[in-house]
């Protein structure tokens, strides 16, 4: 065999070799691929308590499914969904949302892996609500549920906002509470028992008294302003009057009297009011219905005039005398004394409330708001009944006097004295 025959099989040879040495190479290399791949998928190590992030990609009505990348998806129940019952699991969480879960337990056996967001939510929220409680600073929650008692939001814990914190006012149906947003304070915290207070109601009252605080810097006495009747009580009606209610008291809803304010007005009336008096310092402001009004004395100076006779209105009866009514809001005073021509010890001997009566104007002054009236001029005097006569009786004659020292006449007073006394003057002269 020549040299260069020799030469090409070797060199076959060498290029067979190479080519069984990339082969045996190439299912080297996708050997160590395999093995690759499943230390990859072996490479997460999971057990009870562990905490794992993924993403939720499935949701049905009582569960969720998580991808946290391991050989099989996670599942999160819905009561470990939320701290607070809920419907459905679509209510707290949704697909592609990242969250982050604690093993509740697991089994590969049965590729069975329970997971729970709401405790790792609720380790995180804790920390929050400690710093909210100790700043006592407002934070947004929304209403998750209306239970027996009052409304829960879901915290992280569970939240529980009492009937009498959620609103300033009384609530007498909550129903329509759900799904709303709330600012809050933490009023009560106890970690070891998992109980969370919260409070609206203090939230609103702070930002109504600076509201308040603002509305009253602003007011001014004698200012006549529009309101609505929030509510009505036995002294008066309170009209909120840009966000701040002042008190109309029942005096000051209309000119005529007024026994209750709930025959004049009711909640939700728009009225027109005038600011009598603003303390910032109690919070408190006095309004009138009527002084923003024209008053009915206004009126009746050219209705009234003295020594007319009117029909009018019993309205009151007191010790002195009856108050009538001559015009809305126009009342005038029956003296007693003018009630009626006989004796009598009180108005309600012949007078009664709500009695219509013939009054004479005796006096009229409008700008001092006061008529004096009277009944008995309307009617006529009863004649004066006649004097019994007095039974007569039978004189003694008088006894005439013979005495010559006694007279019953001064002239005869006067003669025996002058005579007894001269004689005595005689003596004495003879003497």
């Amino acid at each position: 065999m020549s040299e260069e025959i020799r030469n090409q099989e070797a060199a076959e040879n060498v290029e067979n070799n190479e080519t069984v040495e990339t082969t045996e190479a190439v299912e080297a290399a996708g050997n160590n691929e395999e093995v690759t791949n499943q230390e990859d998928l072996e490479i997460i190590s999971l057990k009870k308590g562990d905490t794992v992030k993924g993403t939720i990609v499935k949701i049905e009505d009582n569960q969720a499914y998580v991808s946290i990348g391991y050989k099989y998806d996670g599942v999160i129940p819905i009561r470990e969904l939320s701290s607070v019952q809920l419907d459905n699991a679509a209510a707290a969480v949704e697909v592609g949302q990242e969250v982050e879960c604690k093993v509740v337990s697991i089994n590969d056996n049965k590729e069975s892996l329970v997971l729970s967001k709401r405790a790792i939510d609720s380790e995180k929220s804790w920390e929050d609500l400690e710093k909210y409680f100790a700043s006592q600073e407002a934070f947004e929650v929304t209403v998750a549920d209306v239970v027996k008692g009052g409304l829960v939001a879901d915290v992280g814990a569970r939240g529980f906002i009492p009937a009498s914190m959620v609103e300033r006012h009384f609530v007498e149906d909550f129903s329509d509470y759900k799904g709303r947003t709330l600012r809050v304070k933490v009023k009560e915290l106890d970690r070891e028992n998992s109980k969370v207070i919260l409070s609206a109601k203090e939230v609103l009252e702070e930002e109504f008294e600076a509201n308040k605080q603002k509305i009253m810097a602003e007011l001014t006495e004698g200012q006549v302003l529009e309101g609505t009747v929030q509510r009505l009580t036995q002294f008066g009606a309170f009209v909120d009057v840009g966000g701040v209610d002042g008190l109309v008291h029942v005096s000051e809803i209309a000119w005529n009297h007024v026994d209750k304010p709930s025959d004049v007005v009711s909640e939700g009336d728009k009225v027109t009011v005038k600011v009598l008096k603003v303390d910032p310092e109690k919070g408190k402001i006095s309004l009138s219905i009527k002084a923003a009004a024209p008053g009915p004395w206004d009126s009746a100076a050219g209705k009234i005039n003295i020594g007319d006779v009117v029909t009018g209105e019993v309205k009151r009866l007191v010790n002195f005398g009856a108050f009538v009514e001559l015009l809305p809001g126009v009342e005038g005073l029956v003296h007693i004394s003018q009630i009626s021509h006989k004796h009598i010890g009180t108005p309600h001997e012949v007078l009664k409330e709500g009695q219509e009566v013939q009054v004479k104007v005796l006096d009229f002054n409008p700008s001092e708001k006061r008529v004096s009236l009277s009944i008995k001029e309307t009617e006529e005097a009863p004649a004066p009944s006649a004097k019994p006569e007095r039974p007569s009786r039978d004189r003694a004659p008088k006894e005439v006097l013979n005495n010559p020292n006694v007279s019953l006449s001064n002239e005869g007073l006067s003669f025996t004295l002058a005579e007894r006394f001269g004689d005595k003057l005689d003596k004495f002269k003879g003497n």
